[in-house]
């Protein structure tokens, strides 16, 4: 079967698994996932599974990504940080939908990968940092302060506290918050107030590792 077709066959899925936000699946409808996996594991880039990219990482299930995806309550507007690039295949949803993303992948390796594979799908409003994620967008171009939406790729033990300060005010952060077994996806919203934190269901990612 075409690529086209399996990709079509799995927004279907995700219809189907309750994802409603048409924004994130027309992105899953033109994002070619099998550009961002290993030449091994082409075969599989449609199956609604995670799958190795290398160096103990993994893209993930695309069912988690639709979800994440539409906890963000993204808008065409958005100014996004996205914690751990991986194989580039996230960050590529989200610059199909928000104005600009900037990414932070603590493997060289990785996010080189990956930038040469958005370069060559055509991404021009996506920034790359490689460092420690848990920090945000420090030290790098373009010179944000603040961000409309924050998501995490990678299992935190808790909320980062400086992502948390890098929301602008009314902004959502996405991580999944929990030990390396065993995550709770977790939505922060940023309000006059403080942080508004509620829970969206158990999840399971690679450790975010901080300094």
């Amino acid at each position: 079967m075409r690529f086209e077709d399996q990709r079509r066959l799995l927004v279907q899925e995700l219809r189907q698994q309750g994802i409603r936000d048409e924004a994130v699946l027309a992105a899953f409808s033109k994002v070619p996932r099998e550009l961002y996996v290993l030449p091994q594991y082409k075969d599989y880039a449609y199956r609604n599974r995670p799958l190795p990219i290398g160096q103990e990482q993994t893209i993930s299930q695309p069912l988690m990504v639709a979800i994440m995806l539409e906890h963000l309550e993204l808008k065409p507007e958005d100014l996004v940080l996205e914690i751990g690039t991986g194989s580039g295949y996230e960050c590529a949803l989200l610059a199909e939908i928000a104005g600009e993303v900037c990414s932070v992948e603590r493997l060289e390796e990785l996010s080189l990968t990956a930038q040469g594979v958005l370069k060559e799908a055509g991404y021009k409003n996506i920034y790359f940092r490689i460092g420690d994620g848990a920090q945000g967008w420090l030290k790098a171009y373009p010179p944000h302060k603040e961000f409309d939406k924050i998501i995490v790729s990678a299992g935190a033990r808790q909320i980062p506290t400086r992502l948390q300060e890098q929301l602008k005010l009314g902004g959502i952060l996405v991580v999944p918050v929990g030990t390396c077994a065993y995550q709770i996806l977790t939505k922060v919203i940023r309000t006059e107030n403080g942080y508004s934190v509620s829970e969206h269901g158990a999840c399971a990612f690679v450790p975010l590792i901080s300094k």
